[in-house]
């Protein structure tokens, strides 16, 4: 199975916004964590961070053959990024769209324009969501 992973903006700076919580959690550490779960399953994985909408839209595009599941943290896209949503709506790949919670965004499934898109919406801390992630999209092959 071949997974990717988007990571939408400011993601860069998840140190800096756990630091605000007290926690020590980096992009870093959550790619680490991510390769570290799917490393014992027969899942390929890309990882990829951006905040520039072209960029993104050209990451799913030219992955959507390859893939078979997409993990999404769309963060501010979530509320005004069409151009996303179509790009996922073209390419037909199961999406599963990540949602930070404990004071890491304010953002819930009824203010994100992809909900009705994706297949799921898992909502949760950072370093639990893409795990959650990663067997939620294996359950749906």
């Amino acid at each position: 199975m071949n997974i990717l992973v988007l990571h939408g903006p400011n993601l860069n700076l998840l140190g800096s916004i756990s630091a605000q919580s007290k926690q020590r959690l980096t992009l870093d550490k959550l790619n680490t964590a991510l390769r570290r779960h799917v490393r014992s399953l027969d899942i390929n994985i890309k990882i990829y961070q951006t905040h520039k909408v072209f960029q993104a839209i050209n990451y799913i595009q030219r992955n959507r053959n390859w893939a078979d599941g997409f993990l999404f943290a769309p963060m501010a896209w979530a509320r005004y990024e069409y151009s996303i949503l179509d790009a996922i709506k073209a390419s037909n790949i199961s999406t599963i769209q990540l949602l930070f919670s404990n004071g890491f965004d304010d953002l819930d499934e009824t203010s994100s324009i992809f909900s009705d898109t994706c297949r799921s919406t898992i909502i949760g801390p950072p370093d639990q969501i893409y795990i959650d992630g990663v067997d939620a999209i294996t359950s749906l092959a």
